[in-house]
């Protein structure tokens, strides 16, 4: 497994999987009808960078890293991930995750929020909390998923200088 820059010419198979995940609509507040230049645009154009996980030249994951917010707080990153379905439960969040922290570091910033965390996103929560994030807040009835209804979203930090 190799975690690498992403170029422009990956997102064509990187779009089945944020497609596969948008369409779903439970994790990311992506509209369900995005469209691929839409979604280019969010997943690589708007971020600082974007990486992906490959494994014999197949992109299995995928991360971006961006400023939370301009001026005052430009010392916190936020970033997203995204797992193809066939290659979940393999430890590839986990790794793009410990990743994406050392090259937050790397370009100067000092924390990690992840802004909009589902919380019936049962696993996730459960690996971010085994990273380090610690839930700073929570949005009742932030998130619209399709088969449960209104769930929370909770906004998850973690400090990245020792």
């Amino acid at each position: 497994m190799n975690i690498r820059e992403a170029t422009r010419e990956d997102f064509d198979q990187v779009w089945p999987i944020f497609r596969e995940i948008a369409v779903a609509g439970e994790t990311y507040a992506y509209p369900i009808d995005i469209t691929k230049d839409e979604a280019q645009k969010l997943w690589m154009d708007v971020p600082r960078k974007t990486y992906v996980c490959e494994e014999d030249g197949k992109i299995l994951g995928t991360y971006y890293i961006k400023t939370n917010h301009a001026g005052p707080g430009d010392h916190v990153c936020n970033c997203g991930y995204m797992v193809s379905s066939a290659a979940r439960g393999r430890g590839l969040a986990t790794a793009m995750c410990e990743h994406s922290q050392k090259i937050a570091r790397k370009l100067g910033y000092k924390a990690m929020q992840y802004n909009l965390v589902v919380s019936s996103n049962e696993g996730a929560v459960r690996l971010w909390n085994n990273l380090g994030f610690a839930t700073v807040g929570r949005l009742p009835k932030a998130f619209h998923h399709p088969s449960k209804g209104h769930v929370d979203a909770l906004v998850m930090y973690k400090w990245l200088e020792t």
